[in-house]
Parts: structure tokens; C-alpha cells; sequence
């Protein structure tokens, strides 16, 4: 410690004005992706009500507990039957990890829509949605999405809009409203971070952990619907 202080007072005003510097630039490269990432989502984030008709909802998995929907993913889920209820989409894809026989996100999406009056058949379930790249990924490739409305918090729905439109989905957003809890707090700071991996794979578009064959899940779902 005692040779670290020499060094810095050897160095003076130079050196800490360059260690300043540093710590500036190393700051502002790592705020860049996110703040891509708000530039890219400009204007696609809309309230439940003025989000543009689509005929998909998308809903991403955000845990459970005991095997039911968290209250973030409960929310997402109420959120997206509003969605149905009032005409906006006709199917959700419901999209979520389960890589683990006794963890079943999509299945536990599912059953919580189904209690709020959404039709099973109208709702079409993603086993593979591991993170949002492949949730996007796969919505587009796997179950043909092209145009959908996202559904998911509002420190996550950027993201999800940016790399939904890399992957190829015309996709407009609806934030989930939530109190500035800590959870909140928590997923803003790891949105940050999550920013760089966005970014990656926005340029590089690789292929989700599990592609798989091509499913007709959204498409007999629509046809279910009348479309």
C-alpha cells in the first residue's frame, strides 16, 4: 500500500488527471450498449392500450415459486390476458425455461392464463425460452412469428423489443408497471450489464442453446382463432 501512495504522489497532478480520464472512458464504453440498446426500442414501448394490434403476445418467463408464477411473471401474465380480452392479440406464446423435469415455466404460464379465461388453444408454449435472445430467436425461427407484441417489465422491455427486432419480429413492447421494490432496483442494475450480452447478439445473431425442428403452435393457434 505504502509503495501504491508513493507512486500516485510521484506522479502528481498528470498522473491522477489520467487515472480520472480512465475511469471517465471506462464508464462511458460501458454505458454504450444500453444506451444502443434505448435508442434502438425508441418509440416501440406503449401502453397496454395504444400498443398496435398484433396477432401475437409474447410473455417472458420470470420464475417461479413452488411451481406458480412469481408475482413480476404474474403481472406479465395478467398483462398479456388484458391483451386478449381486449382484442389486441389473438394468441400468446408463452416462452420459458424448462430445462429441468421439475422446473416448467411455460406450463405454469399457461395454467395461470387459462384461469384468467384465455383459451387453451390459444395459447402456444416455448420449452427452450432460456434467456431473451433465445426467446426471440425461436419465436421467430421455430414458431414463425413475424409481427408481436412483448410483454414484460419495464426495466427488461427494451431489451426484449431491440433483440426481438435483431432476430427479426416487428415487435412493439408494453412495460409492465411495478413498484420501485428492490427487485426493480436489482433488474435495472443487471439490465446494465445484460446490455453488452445484447449487443453481441444482436451483431452475431447466433443460434439459440436449442433450435430444434420448425413448430406449427402459433400457426394452428391462429387458425383456431379464425385467421
Amino acid at each position: 500500500m505504502q509503495r501504491i501512495r508513493r507512486w500516485w504522489a510521484a506522479g502528481g497532478p498528470r498522473r491522477r488527471r489520467r487515472a480520472i480520464q480512465a475511469v471517465m472512458a471506462g464508464c462511458v464504453l460501458a454505458l454504450l450498449p444500453s444506451t444502443w440498446m434505448h435508442a434502438a426500442a425508441d418509440g416501440r414501448v406503449r401502453p397496454a392500450g395504444d400498443v398496435p394490434a398484433r396477432e401475437v403476445a409474447v410473455v417472458f418467463g420470470a420464475g417461479l415459486w413452488d411451481g406458480r408464477p412469481t408475482p413480476y411473471l404474474a403481472h406479465r401474465l395478467d398483462t398479456a390476458a388484458e391483451l386478449y380480452r381486449t382484442g389486441k392479440v389473438k394468441v400468446v406464446l408463452v416462452t420459458g425455461d424448462n430445462s429441468r423435469a421439475e422446473y416448467d415455466e411455460p406450463d405454469a404460464m399457461r395454467g395461470y392464463l387459462t384461469g384468467l379465461g384465455v383459451p387453451d388453444d390459444r395459447i402456444v408454449s416455448d420449452y427452450a425460452g432460456f434467456d431473451t435472445w433465445d426467446s426471440c430467436a425461436r419465436a421467430r425461427r421455430i414458431f414463425g412469428v413475424e409481427r408481436a407484441v412483448l410483454v414484460t417489465q419495464g426495466f427488461h422491455i427494451r431489451r426484449a423489443v431491440t433483440l426481438c427486432r435483431s432476430a427479426g419480429i416487428d415487435a412493439y413492447g408494453v412495460a409492465v408497471a411495478e413498484p420501485h421494490d428492490a427487485t426493480w432496483y436489482y433488474g435495472g442494475v443487471r439490465e446494465l450489464f445484460a446490455a453488452g450480452k445484447a449487443s453481441l447478439d444482436a451483431a452475431f445473431r447466433p443460434d439459440p442453446h436449442f433450435l430444434g425442428d420448425e413448430e406449427r403452435g402459433v400457426h394452428d393457434a391462429l387458425a383456431a382463432a379464425g385467421h
